[in-house]
């Protein structure tokens, strides 16, 4: 036998021997199990089997399973973080080590998860505290590019994406006019004028608005040709990228933190019957009647943020979340797309912590983590809460999620228990063993 021959055999033999392999089953027993979509279970039992959530109840028949007891700790679903640099910047003083930013104004084809590092020593650090999935955001222009949902698992970048793509960044257009604009550096010529300015908002939202009628002008001729109406159009990859978008099937995620931002973008959404997600948000709260009317979800990134305004409060933004809750917004948490929060993404659960101290309901803080943003990257039948048939990604914490005092203990992904090894924990070792003095 040929030794070509000889390593089929075995490769084959090696398949049928994994796909004949007993299902493997294991019991997660004595914990609180936070379901999210339902009751809290305290204790509650879940079966695992084949990396999904075979069964989940205050007691569970598996007779043949592994168990393991977390008695004391509470069960979770996986976090999911949107809206994030994480897997694009690894340190923000170093140019090489950042590839979050397109050059020009429209590129729609670029794909944000294929620049995410695999070897990223921040990924790492993220899991560690049960964040599962998380979407990393292209930035640059004003069309800048499509996002996927990445898992924080796995050895290359083709490998990570579980959704591809998730959603298309629009960075709307500043609306605001400076009445006293400051003058620049010496040689650059003047300042400009509000009405200069109020022509240069005026041109961007028209560009904006006219690529996205190239964008439907394509895709209408591409349905005409396909139903033999029309001769076969000439495949343009911007235009492409361009088709679930216009055709409503997936979101356009706008990023915009001015209330007159905000209110412009809903405006142009609802005429053109566009499905929309607000990012960034900052001043969503004062439009939130209007936002919750259009049934629009919100990823706010600015519960930590400062107050802009003399006129603000301390607890502006803290108390924004809930505000936004009690008008009838869906909110998901994020610490927003920059090189600087990329590493501090592990802190997602902290940012819906306090908004709960200002008034969000913590059931609606733990949604913002994991549900929400599941249902914002079309992943709801699979993430975002512990039901039977989803996904079983899972994490074991010592303590409420929201107390920065609880310790992850175990993370499973897709049933697949991960290392929660960091960078962290490896100079945690290092220094806790150095020598002593005598």
């Amino acid at each position: 036998m040929s030794l070509l021959k000889i390593i089929t055999a075995i490769a084959t033999g090696a398949l049928v021997s994994v796909g004949l392999a007993p299902a493997e089953e294991l019991l997660l027993t004595g914990a609180t199990v936070h379901t999210v979509s339902g009751e809290t279970l305290s204790p509650g039992q879940v079966l695992v089997r084949d990396g999904k959530i075979a069964a989940v109840g205050p007691s569970v028949s598996a007779a043949n399973a592994k168990t393991l007891d977390l008695s004391g700790q509470h069960l979770y679903p996986g976090l999911i973080a949107l809206d994030t640099d994480l897997g694009l910047t690894e340190i923000e003083a170093i140019r090489a080590t950042a590839d979050s930013t397109e050059v020009g104004e429209y590129t729609p084809d670029v794909q944000s998860w294929i620049a995410v590092s695999p070897d990223s020593e921040l990924i790492p650090v993220t899991r560690a505290n049960g964040i599962a999935y998380f979407e990393p955001v292209p930035a640059g222009g004003l069309v800048a590019g499509q996002s996927g949902l990445v898992a924080v698992e796995g050895w290359t970048s083709e490998e990570r994406p579980i959704k591809k793509p998730m959603g298309l960044h629009v960075y709307w257009p500043a609306m605001e006019l400076s009445l006293t604009p400051a003058r620049g550096p010496r040689g650059r010529g003047k300042a400009k004028s509000p009405d200069e300015q109020a022509k240069e908002r005026r041109t961007k939202l028209q560009s904006l608005a006219d690529f996205f009628e190239e964008a439907r002008a394509y895709a209408k001729a591409k349905d005409a040709s396909a139903n033999g109406g029309a001769p076969a159009v000439e495949r343009i990859p911007a235009w492409e990228a361009m088709l679930p978008y216009v055709r409503g099937e997936l979101p356009i995620i706008v990023h915009a933190d001015d209330a007159r931002q905000i209110t412009s973008a809903l405006n142009w959404a609802t005429t053109n019957n566009y499905k929309l997600v607000l990012a960034d948000a900052r001043d969503a709260y004062k439009v939130a009647e209007t936002i919750a009317a259009k049934h629009v979800p919100v990823i706010y990134s600015h519960t930590m943020t400062l107050p802009l305004r003399d006129s603000d409060g301390y607890d502006v933004h803290f108390s924004a979340p809930g505000r936004l809750q009690r008008a009838g917004v869906q909110v998901t948490f994020s610490l927003g797309a920059s090189s600087f929060n990329a590493p501090m993404t592990r802190n997602l659960p902290y940012e819906a912590a306090q908004a709960i101290a200002f008034g969000l309901p913590a059931a609606e803080a733990l949604k913002g983590i994991t549900l929400y943003p599941a249902q914002i990257a079309g992943m709801a039948d699979r993430l975002g809460s512990i039901e039977a048939g989803k996904e079983a990604t899972l994490f074991s914490a010592d303590g409420d999620i929201f107390d920065i005092r609880a310790n992850v203990k175990h993370l499973w992904l897709a049933g697949k228990e991960i290392s929660l090894d960091s960078r962290h924990t490896r100079l945690y070792e290092k220094y806790r063993s150095r020598p002593r003095a005598p």
